[in-house]
């Protein structure tokens, strides 16, 4: 059984299903839901990009113990080589600028890069002028080639994209076309396919921003957002940022559709297991926020991991499994590595032992006899003291009735129903205490569980008031 996994960062649970302020209004991600099972409880672990990617390949928990770093140094599990002493070979497909640099590629039998994502100088142009994209008070901060930012950079490195074929996401599945054209006769294999995008800089063509903005908007193109307050930004500002954003997300559609037809036209479906699956959202305005992490500049305030963020889509179709279907489980990344050995039959020869549990029954329409009931997003804390740094990104728990945040965006414990208040807006905590301690009870117990550090223990606690 051949395992194709295809990721796409920063692609947000309501571009497919209504939840917030989503709808990209993409049909190809929406078809392939209704061929497949759908997880509706799928929450980032470890928080972001490499966390996350590094929970899916080793099958384990890493914020309690690490922060983003090297693959190598994090455990000994990978997918690749878990797969290869049963005959797979390997292909890593994508244009994440971050994969190399952690090491993903080792243990791959092949692995391309498509360079230039965020701020990759891959090919100088250095007979051009480095222009500015953005005003530096609409944008994330940060110094790199010739004290430019990661906006102008992008523009200057890629010579600004008019035409659709130019994107990462179609040069991306175009590759992932060529290789499954190219491969598709081996049995088996297991090919990962990295979509950066929609990750910003973004750099849809500019009808497709009009097609989700078309208000005549003449400022700066929005391309990048200051991973800070939303209200530095004016209505038609933030219209334009979101715009760029929903763009990109429907190429990403489009671009994911296609893969997924040549799996079709190529009979693959029959004998593969297909996954599409997000690492995390972003916030384009929700709780007065644009991108992911406090790292701009003007905002005091902490960042708890909320849902236009954690909640994922996930979706996933093979021969065994159910169709159009919707399960509502709790799953996390660490969990899909015994859930991928389950349903191809194997029994990995884990290095390190692992954290997660399969969810394949449930994918089957089987019961599950011990069903997680809630999900835990977090990123690793600096301070190895475990205190919480300022402006920190904080933990987030999610159940079926509530959303709990041991450390709100001033500090303040808050509780959110999860029911009336999907999207984490009204803080309930003072009227629900004994609810808002059996959840930080819950988080606990969770890290005791895993054997969790103190560090990681302390660093999730409620702060002292007053």
């Amino acid at each position: 059984m051949n395992i194709i996994v295809v990721i796409a960062d920063t692609f947000r649970y309501d571009n497919i299903y209504p939840l917030g302020r989503g709808a990209v209004g993409g049909p190809h991600l929406e078809a392939f839901a209704r061929q497949s099972v759908s997880l509706s409880n799928f929450y980032t672990g470890s928080f972001p990009t490499i966390p996350q990617r590094t929970d899916f390949t080793t099958g384990r928990v890493g914020w309690p113990w690490y922060p983003w770093q090297s693959l190598l140094r994090s455990g000994r599990n990978h997918l690749p080589r878990l797969l290869a002493p049963h005959g797979y070979v390997s292909q890593l497909i994508g244009d994440c600028p971050h994969l190399i640099k952690a090491q993903f590629d080792l243990g791959f039998t092949g692995f391309h890069q498509v360079r230039g994502q965020e701020g990759d100088t891959h090919f100088l142009r250095l007979n051009h002028e480095i222009r500015e994209v953005i005003p530096p008070d609409k944008t994330r901060p940060g110094s790199h080639f010739r004290d430019h930012n990661l906006a102008d950079l992008h523009r200057w490195i890629n010579q600004y994209y008019q035409r659709e074929s130019q994107t990462f996401a179609y040069r991306t599945a175009s590759l992932t076309e060529e290789w499954l054209e190219e491969n598709y006769l081996q049995d088996p294999f297991f090919l990962w396919v990295d979509f950066f995008d929609p990750h910003e800089p973004w750099d849809p063509p500019e009808y497709l921003v009009r097609k989700y903005d078309d208000s005549g908007y003449d400022g700066p193109p929005l391309i990048h957002p200051n991973y800070g307050r939303a209200d530095v930004y004016t209505d038609a500002e933030l219209s334009n940022l979101r715009a760029h954003y929903l763009a990109e997300a429907f190429l990403v559609d489009r671009s994911v559709g296609r893969i997924l037809q040549k799996i079709e036209d190529l009979d693959l479906f029959d004998k593969s297991i297909v996954i599409f699956m997000s690492d995390h959202g972003m916030s384009t305005g929700e709780h007065n926020r644009t991108g992911k992490s406090n790292i701009g500049t003007g905002d005091s305030r902490y960042w708890p991991i909320f849902p236009e963020v954690a909640h994922c889509p996930f979706i996933i179709r093979a021969p065994q499994l159910l169709q159009d279907t919707a399960v509502s489980s709790y799953i996390q990344p660490c969990d899909i590595l015994p859930t991928l050995a389950e349903l191809v039959d194997l029994n990995l020869n884990y290095e390190d032992p692992i954290h997660g549990r399969s969810f394949a029954g449930p994918l089957r329409g089987e019961a599950d006899p011990n069903p997680r009931t809630f999900a835990v997003t977090a990123s690793f804390s600096v301070p190895a003291d475990g205190s919480v740094a300022d402006r920190s990104t904080t933990p987030v728990v999610y159940s079926d009735e509530w959303i709990y945040v041991p450390i709100g965006m001033e500090g303040e414990t808050a509780l959110f129903d999860r029911r009336a208040d999907p999207m984490a807006e009204s803080n309930v905590a003072a009227d629900h205490p004994g609810t808002a301690r059996a959840m930080q009870d819950l988080l606990n117990r969770y890290l005791a569980d895993l054997d969790a550090p103190e560090r990681a223990v302390k660093a999730v606690q409620p702060l002292a008031q007053g």
